[in-house]
C-alpha cells in the first residue's frame, strides 16, 4: 500500500522559514521524479518543486532562490526547505510521486 504524509505546515510571520517533509511507504519512493505543488485559495494547483532520483531539481519561477527540495533516500523522505516566505506562498502544499498525492498540509504567511 502507498502512503504519503506530509507534516511541517504551520502559520508563520513574512521573511520566516518553514521544511515541510513527506514520508513515504511502498515502493514510491524509489520512482524516477517526485515533487512538491500547492494550491492557493481560489486558484489551481500548481507545480513548486521537483527532484529526479540522481538529484536533479526544477523550480517555479516565483520560489526560485528561495525554497530547495532534497531527497533522503534512506528514509524514503522528501523535504521542502521554504526560506523568506512572503504571503503569496500560502496554501495547502503537496507532495507526489507518480500519481499518487499526499493529503495536504496548510502554509500561512501573514503578519
Amino acid at each position: 500500500q502507498v502512503r504519503l504524509v506530509e507534516s511541517g505546515g504551520g502559520l508563520v510571520q513574512p521573511g520566516e522559514s518553514l521544511r515541510p517533509s513527506c514520508e513515504m511507504s511502498g515502493s514510491v519512493f524509489s520512482v524516477l521524479t517526485l515533487g512538491w505543488y500547492r494550491q492557493a485559495p481560489g486558484k489551481q494547483r500548481e507545480m513548486v518543486a521537483t527532484i529526479t532520483r540522481g538529484g536533479g531539481t526544477t523550480y517555479a519561477a516565483s520560489v526560485k532562490g528561495r525554497f530547495t527540495i532534497s531527497r533522503n533516500n534512506a528514509q524514503s523522505t522528501l523535504y521542502l526547505q521554504m526560506n523568506d516566505l512572503i504571503p503569496e506562498d500560502t496554501g495547502v502544499y503537496y507532495c507526489r510521486a507518480q500519481v499518487h498525492w499526499g493529503q495536504g498540509i496548510q502554509v500561512t504567511v501573514s503578519s
